[in-house]
């Protein structure tokens, strides 16, 4: 049996490019569920969507990308998720790529954008820092750590929706919850042309943003990645500092005992956390097993 999909758009100020899009859509997927996040918006938004016949919820304030993801995924009925933009960046015509790719049996496609998508050198370059230290944090390689557009599976997807931040960091999340989790996770390429309208995204703030929910989500994946290289710096400047002092003066100081210290304690709250993390996805699968 062919698995009920929904379109979920979350979207704030964007009535210029859905009234384009969610035509297209209709016409590419007429089985699909299609649900529009109306964040707040001040423009038509709501009534493009309203002659369109697609399934509106309405925030009367906007609440973030984030917030948008996560209602949008409450009121869809679909065993399949597609998560796009509303602002003309992501193309109707490959949803049907991802779509292929995760009937391959993986839990989440990403359609990861190249460098031939229309984004400025600062962006291509957070973007490719973001993607290498998230890597680092689970072991694989992520070609689109921010990317939006993504087909998932809907029941997989829910679980973690308590994790998702409203702000512009669902994506990082999601997919770093679905490596922890064990989950296959893939990447289709796309390329992502310039969006219709002005950009939400401010790169300082929420690039912070990004980098305070990579951390984030690493302690829960794998603290140890976190805390020991952190502990193991401490070491080898207390380790250096108590060479030098012993050279120079003779004897071991205090400075000396608290960076070792410091190590020590930094390694221990690594374990701690790392047994709790183990505690707790334990704790989520035995109660997956009995439901």
């Amino acid at each position: 049996m062919q698995e009920k999909i929904s379109l979920i758009i979350p979207a704030k100020n964007e009535a210029k490019s859905l009234v384009h899009l969610l035509p297209e859509l209709q016409e590419r997927l007429p089985e699909a569920e299609i649900v529009v996040v109306n964040d707040g918006s001040t423009d038509d938004t709501q009534q493009v969507c309203e002659t369109a016949g697609v399934k509106v919820v309405r925030h009367p304030y906007s609440r973030g990308n984030g917030a948008a993801i996560k209602s949008g995924a409450r009121a869809a009925s679909g065993e399949v998720f597609v998560f796009m933009d509303a602002d003309g960046q992501h193309q109707p015509k490959d949803i049907e790529r991802l779509l292929n790719r995760y009937n391959e049996g993986y839990d989440m496609v990403v359609g990861a954008r190249g460098s031939d998508s229309q984004a400025s050198k600062a962006r291509l370059f957070g973007n490719g820092l973001y993607n290498r230290i998230a890597g680092y944090m689970t072991g694989q390689k992520i070609a689109d750590l921010t990317s939006g557009f993504r087909v998932v599976n809907a029941a997989k997807f829910k679980q973690f929706l308590y994790l998702l931040p409203n702000g512009f960091s669902y994506p990082t999340t999601s997919t770093m919850a679905f490596f922890r989790a064990g989950y296959g996770v893939t990447y289709e390429p796309i390329v992502a042309p310039e969006r219709i309208g002005k950009s939400h995204i401010n790169i300082v703030k929420d690039g912070m943003r990004f980098f305070l929910i990579i951390f984030k989500i690493g302690t829960l994946y794998s603290p140890m990645k976190l805390f020991f290289p952190a502990s193991l710096m401490f070491f080898l400047i207390g380790l250096i500092y108590y060479i030098f002092t012993f050279l120079t003066d003779g004897r071991f100081t205090n400075m000396g005992v608290l960076l070792f210290s410091s190590s020590v304690m930094i390694f221990l709250l690594g374990l701690i956390s790392e047994q709790i993390t183990s505690l707790m996805y334990q704790s989520n699968d035995s109660y997956e097993n009995d439901q």
